[in-house]
């Protein structure tokens, strides 16, 4: 068995696992990252594409925001659309100058991993059959590669593999609390070649379902709208999918999403799961290994940024001082964040979405409560300050 020995080892390859291994290098601390799918996956998959103010500042001053400065798009603010008028809310004059950039994830993974090449750390993709053992006293990661099985031994494994990898599930059952929320609704997305018609996000409240326009760049559109979790993608054909996002996104002054050819198409599920804690002896769990948030609120991958900046700084101090107060509170310091987060994602779904019975109370009261948001400095104030992102700690 080819055998390896590092001080960080690092499963899993998205956003939170490259920016950890990076900011580790940064540290001068060594780590291995594995992860078991293809480079060519992890770059392609769309996901979020919304970074808080902390975020941008993170990537810029740990050196890979080069390109985000160029090609990120800036957003001072958003719409709330609801009754045919969309409604402005202006993050920069609410929360001193702080705002958001629309820079799409898979754009961040290849910054990422460009920077771990040119640092000359490990970084194996297409790791197969991957296993922890050890995590109370001295960690060993083992995977296949090529045939080859191979074992790195570490001082600490970082779970950034998700919530259905292999870290979670070394941790005993009874060492872990899991709490759970499913939503009765999903989102059915798009990507299409359409320049986008709106210079920020619409989120749209609409009496056939929620509905939230989006861009990925200055020729690509992202839409999406409410549907049912059980829906058959092939029951909407392009033609269906742009007249109910016509319907849902249009207002009385004539804004309506630009049409063109469908690049992407598919349903997602909306959950919300919380891990507590996240952190188990030697092993730390970060981003959706240890917490998902319906995307409402924008907030699954910069909580995992959130994380592992935490989770960095621990390894630091550990590795300069020898102490590990920082690691032993690394849970406890995360948590208070995701809880904010998960609060934040669940009201803006519950505002957004019209619930599956099609309750007319329901409505009413949805309205009312956008209404008031819109109307009141104070409401838009708390709604700006979430969603631009509460400190990283």
């Amino acid at each position: 068995m080819k055998r390896v020995r590092t001080q960080a080892g690092i499963v899993g390859a998205g956003p939170a696992g490259l920016m950890l291994g990076h900011l580790l290098h940064l540290h001068g601390i060594d780590s291995v990252i594995l992860e078991r799918r293809s480079e060519e996956y992890v770059i392609e998959r769309v996901r979020a594409g919304v970074l808080e103010q902390g975020t941008v500042d993170l990537m810029r001053e740990s050196g890979v925001g080069e390109r985000l400065g160029r090609e990120g798009l800036r957003h001072a603010g958003i719409y709330l659309s609801f009754g045919g008028v969309r409604r402005h809310i202006g993050f920069e004059q609410l929360t001193g100058g702080r705002s958001i950039t629309v820079y799409g994830q898979n754009e961040v993974v290849k910054d990422l991993i460009a920077a771990r090449r040119a640092s000359g750390r490990v970084l194996e993709f297409e790791a197969e059959a991957v296993r922890i053992s050890g995590v109370d006293s001295q960690p060993r990661v083992v995977y296949r590669k090529d045939g080859e099985e191979c074992e790195v031994v570490c001082d600490f494994v970082a779970g950034c593999d998700g919530s259905h990898g292999v870290c979670r599930q070394a941790i005993p059952e009874e060492c872990l609390r899991v709490y759970e929320r499913e939503y009765p609704f999903a989102w059915l997305g798009i990507l299409a070649k359409a320049a986008p018609s709106s210079g920020e996000l619409v989120y749209s409240l609409h009496e056939r379902g929620f509905a939230l326009f989006s861009m990925r760049s200055p020729a690509v559109t992202r839409l999406y709208l409410q549907c049912a979790p059980d829906e058959d993608i092939e029951d909407w054909p392009d033609e269906r999918l742009w007249g109910e996002l016509t319907a849902r996104l249009s207002t009385v002054d004539g804004w309506r999403p630009n049409r063109g050819d469908v690049m992407q198409k598919g349903i997602t599920g909306m959950r919300s799961s919380v891990v507590e804690p996240m952190q188990h002896g030697r092993l730390f769990l970060a981003g959706d290994a240890a917490h998902i948030v319906p995307p409402t609120g924008a907030k699954g991958l910069n909580l995992a940024m959130a994380d592992v900046r935490v989770l960095a700084g621990a390894l630091e101090n550990y590795y300069r001082t020898g102490r590990q107060e920082l690691l032993n509170s690394y849970s406890d310091r995360c948590l208070r964040r995701v809880w904010q987060a998960q609060r934040f994602s669940w009201w803006m779904t519950t505002m957004l979405h019209r619930a599956p019975d099609g309750n007319a109370f329901d409505y009413r009261r949805q309205l009312a409560e956008l209404e008031y948001v819109t109307s009141s400095r104070a409401a838009m104030t708390a709604l700006a300050e979430n969603y631009v992102g509460l400190p990283l700690e």
